[in-house]
């Protein structure tokens, strides 16, 4: 696969992985104001840790975490208006001031769509580990060690790194 052999591609995967979170958590934080949501923020989080598998950069772990947390999160916040007497999934809107920002609004639509995001998340992980992609990377790290061993026999050095 071209994405674990391209020092290129890796490197660019690592440059733009942060600037991808990034414009997720914007999309987290402004979604229930603007398009955007916990659905496309999980959608963008999820994109980066698929690159990011397919590059060798990190393997797929914690999927059942991320789904149960995820699920604990919106059942709370679906369930939580019932205890005063609300209709399900009504959403409270808090407002206060904060020195820096100024007039700040949020509401429970922010926590509901944290915990759809951590879903969306868990479930592409999930879908990684049941493609394979945690072999990907172990054929990606198996890779990069031949790729040094060659480049140790040509230059008659030793990386001092144990190849097993």
């Amino acid at each position: 696969m071209i994405a674990s052999r391209s020092p290129i591609v890796r490197l660019a995967i690592q440059a733009a992985s942060p600037l991808a979170i990034m414009i997720g958590a914007f999309v987290l934080f402004a979604g229930h104001n603007q398009p955007g949501g916990g659905f496309a923020a999980g959608l963008l989080f999820g994109a980066v840790v698929v690159l990011r598998t397919v590059a060798g950069l990190q393997r797929p772990e914690h999927a059942i975490g991320f789904l149960a947390w995820g699920g604990v999160i919106v059942c709370v916040c679906a369930l939580a208006p019932l205890l005063w007497g609300e209709p399900l999934l009504n959403q409270v809107v808090i407002e206060g001031t904060v020195p820096v920002l100024g007039k700040v609004k949020s509401g429970s639509a922010l926590p509901f769509d944290i915990g759809v995001t951590l879903i969306v998340v868990g479930l592409i992980l999930s879908l990684l580990d049941g493609l394979g992609a945690t072999d990907l990377s172990q054929d990606a790290q198996r890779t990069s060690r031949v790729r040094r061993a060659e480049i140790d026999v040509r230059t008659g050095e030793s990386s001092g790194q144990d190849d097993a």
